[in-house]
């Protein structure tokens, strides 16, 4: 009886020592890695920043993370950064639903183009039920959720001339993000898409090797694109980028249960606080941001609603063959959700 005791305490104690230091509760590692595709000078890297700065904190240093913006731990291709969080190359990230979508298909949804008219269909979306769909889907796809932040609506800009209709877009070359989808939009207005990295994407634009991008206003305004030949901004809000904030599972399952409930309130926290920054100026009755890009000499267009339904209209095939890969079931109950939304 005491050697069959014996064996099972030396049989516990095998597999403690053979597990990854990750996955034992209380084995924390010195510094943890977050992923950001922007530094801080921008809403979006600034909300990782405050996410970091709280978790240090509250945790009163047992949790040290340290930022890598740039998407510098995926050598810069941000499309990769979801799959190496799941790898464990990257610990913590506050990540693109665009960026990630090439993996996991159901955040195509928040691209589909017209989608979301305003800030309130946005909210509808995250804060709602289906919000807590797409964190269910990213758990099963194996990692751990937390909270919402947002990059914010996508506007696009070009150096050649104001745009209107889909017609003033005939021939113009766009960077687009690394997703077909934003291809087939782009397409079907009969511009001319090449996607590449952001980091790539400033100095093709410096150079004039590509006429335009899209952008929200916040990385128009941060990265001072109007010194890089882009003098025309049309606010036409075709798609938004929300972004999550995630923890590797492994990572996750080495804390101890009071460090994660520090960490997610933390990155609920950090969520509110950048949502706030990334739509600062951009709604009524602050418009600032729009007016300080004005100043700039900057020709900004707000489309009409006529003009704007052009643009729909242009793009309703894409969004029918995307919503298929979306999951139909998902994409009617966002319709239902902003349909029934109270707006800002």
């Amino acid at each position: 009886m005491m050697r069959r005791k014996l064996l099972l305490v030396l049989s516990a104690a095998a597999l403690a020592f053979a597990l990854p230091a990750a996955a034992q509760p209380g084995k924390y590692q010195a510094e943890y890695r977050m992923s950001t595709v922007v530094g801080t000078a921008f809403p979006w890297g600034k909300g990782g920043e405050i996410w970091a700065n709280l978790v240090r904190e509250r945790t009163k240093g047992r949790i040290n993370i340290k930022m890598y913006p740039g998407a510098s731990l995926v050598a810069g291709d941000q499309t990769r950064e979801f799959t190496a969080i799941r790898q464990g190359v990257i610990d913590l990230a506050v990540g693109s639903t665009i960026n990630w979508s090439p993996q996991v298909k159901q955040l195509n949804l928040f691209s589909l183009p017209f989608l979301m008219p305003d800030y309130a269909a946005i909210d509808a979306l995250t804060q709602g039920d289906v919000g807590k769909d797409m964190f269910k889907i990213l758990e099963k796809d194996g990692v751990v959720p937390l909270a919402w932040g947002e990059n914010g609506f996508r506007e696009v800009t070009n150096s050649k001339h104001a745009i209107h209709t889909p017609a003033d877009m005939k021939g113009l070359k766009f960077r687009v993000v690394g997703s077909p989808l934003f291809n087939d939009i782009f397409t079907a207005l009969g511009a001319n898409p090449t996607q590449m990295s952001w980091a790539d994407a400033q100095p093709a634009l410096a150079s004039g090797a590509v006429d335009g991008q899209e952008n929200p206003l916040s990385i128009f305004t941060a990265a001072k694109m109007q010194t890089i030949g882009q003098k025309n901004v049309t606010l036409w809000g075709y798609v938004a980028d929300p972004l999550i904030f995630v923890v590797n599972k492994e990572v996750w399952a080495s804390w101890t249960p009071e460090d994660r409930n520090i960490v997610k309130e933390a990155a609920l926290e950090a969520g509110r606080q950048e949502i706030q920054i990334a739509r600062k100026g951009l709604i009524a009755p602050d418009l600032s941001t729009i007016t300080d890009v004005e100043k700039l000499g900057v020709n900004v267009v707000t489309l009409s609603p006529a003009e704007r339904e052009q643009f729909v209209k242009a793009t309703r095939k894409v969004y029918q063959k995307w919503s298929k890969t979306v999951g139909q079931d998902l994409v009617n109950k966002a319709e239902k959700a902003i349909a029934a939304r109270k707006k800002l």
